[in-house]
């Protein structure tokens, strides 16, 4: 078979798009009209799911907003920061950086606090930093760095961003779906607390690309008003209309939002988040032990590291990604490449709708290329 025969038909090692399920597939192929009650209903559902696993928070608002999870972080950005507010961006990676790039664009003022790219953000540090700077309003975070795998703790953060009175904005986009939420748990509301959850279909939640949502408390949302800097990201607006009438303002990406209802479904018949995560778990350690006897070490330290996805330092200096790449790629496996720029590194994920035993098939075929070096 050629390579270009086995298109949709190989596994994605990536942290969305990923494999999904026939069945969320399935759920595209019909057509609903984007004012008809049908999607209403589809709309209402999807929304009330996704706030139905915070638990102990029935209060939560859920926005979604057509787009990558990229549009919903510039959209609460543009819409939760107010003209007399500031921004305090924490970064270790690329998507802590591109939240300053949204906030240069929408001529936000911007504190920007980096730390290495393989480093956690410090929960002194940020606390130094607001007691020095009383006008920072809003802080942002990255709860996962999909660019090396490392997890920020976030209910640290939080915590620091509570006590000291000002809001906090954080990217769930690779998080939620994989990590459990609730008192106490990985993702908190009550701790910090959270004002704004950015998430996406396309990552733990196992739908396609194409939409992302907001989880906002019901007092930040109403903060939000007349706020945006934006027509067709404006958080308030989208919130309010959905409301008012149930629809969105403008057209709905309705084959995105169909396969979101069955992916939602299906995650509640797996046994909800708490099930998820330990099925993607096991994914790692067995992807993350299997690496290692094959010579490749992860970069992040196991304490930092999150269960998603996992870059991996390239061996030597003989070592090819491209070659590497596109054997995978032949044989049915789609990786990642780094995104480091001084560490050579490239990234699996081991998320989305498989299991350990596809974790095998790639560590399988990863050994073939390595003894046919």
């Amino acid at each position: 078979m050629l390579p270009q025969d086995r298109m949709g038909q190989r596994i994605l090692f990536t942290p969305g798009p990923l494999t999904t399920t026939d069945t969320v597939r399935e759920a595209m192929r019909v057509d609903i009209g984007s004012w008809d009650r049908d999607c209403i209903t589809v709309t209402q559902e999807i929304r009330q799911g996704l706030v139905a696993l915070v638990k102990g928070r029935t209060d939560l608002q859920c926005t979604p907003m057509q787009g990558s999870g990229t549009f919903a972080v510039e959209a609460v950005l543009g819409s939760a920061v107010p003209a007399s507010g500031k921004l305090l961006v924490l970064s270790n990676g690329a998507y802590g950086k591109r939240m300053k790039l949204m906030a240069d664009a929408l001529r936000i003022p911007c504190v920007f606090l980096e730390d290495p790219e393989d480093q956690p953000h410090r929960p002194g540090r940020l606390d130094a930093v607001l007691k020095k700077d009383s006008e920072i309003t809003h802080v942002a975070c990255v709860h996962c760095e999909t660019t090396t795998g490392l997890l920020n703790p976030i209910r640290d953060l939080g915590h620091v961003v509570s006590q000291h009175q000002r809001h906090f904005i954080v990217d769930a986009i690779s998080t939620f779906g994989a990590y459990s939420m609730g008192s106490g748990e990985e993702i908190d509301f009550d701790v910090g607390p959270i004002d704004h959850l950015i998430l996406s279909a396309n990552k733990g939640l196992e739908g396609v690309p194409g939409c992302a949502f907001v989880l906002s408390s019901s007092q930040a949302i109403q903060q939000t008003k007349g706020i945006a800097r934006s027509l067709s990201m404006d958080l308030h607006d989208q919130w309010n209309y959905m409301e008012q009438c149930g629809r969105f303002r403008f057209t709905p990406p309705t084959h995105v939002l169909l396969a979101m209802r069955q992916a939602l479904r299906e995650l509640v018949e797996e046994g909800g988040i708490e099930k998820r995560e330990a099925r993607y778990r096991a994914n790692h350690r067995v992807l993350v032990d299997g690496m290692r006897h094959l010579g490749f070490e992860p970069l992040i330290a196991p304490d930092y590291q999150s269960h998603i996805i996992t870059a991996f330092l390239e061996p030597d200096g003989s070592f090819e990604f491209e070659e590497f790449y596109e054997y995978l790629h032949r044989v049915g496996f789609i990786v990642y490449p780094g995104k480091l720029t001084d560490v050579p590194t490239f990234r699996i994920a081991n998320i989305g709708s498989i299991d350990t035993s596809e974790i095998q098939g790639l560590l399988q075929a990863i050994k073939t290329y390595c003894e046919l070096r």
